[in-house]
């Protein structure tokens, strides 16, 4: 009685570290760009709650978030993707932006990012 050979040959073993390996570099490659996001949207909320945020003049607003920007480790926002906005008498701030990442020769990934808060001095939670 002879028995079959069982188990993935090497060949097959070397194609899973392939695709194991194309979607951990993907993984790597995109994490940091959204933990950024994250980060920032806590940023802006925690601005947001703050009292009096919508008195604040676009200038102190800038600084003061550039400063909270360095303390989150957030790069890739710029005082242009910045705009305060009023609607029906509440202030808004919004942030737009887009990060491009080189993924592998010359393809790149790149994600847009949009997220606007009502600065009314109270927690949206």
């Amino acid at each position: 009685m002879v028995s079959k050979p069982r188990g993935m040959t090497l060949m097959s073993f070397v194609i899973v570290l392939v695709v194991v390996g194309f979607f951990a570099l993907i993984i790597m490659k995109l994490f940091p760009m959204y933990s950024e996001y994250y980060s920032l949207k806590k940023v802006m909320e925690e601005y947001a709650a703050q009292p009096n945020s919508a008195a604040n003049s676009p200038q102190q607003l800038y600084n003061e978030m550039n400063r909270r920007f360095g303390i989150a480790y957030i790069e890739s926002v710029q005082k242009e993707h910045m705009k305060v906005t009023r609607e029906k008498g509440v202030s808004k701030l919004n942030i737009a932006y887009e990060v491009r990442v080189p993924l592998f020769a010359n393809l790149d990934v790149v994600g847009k990012f949009d997220n606007t808060v009502d600065l009314s001095g109270r927690s949206s939670e």
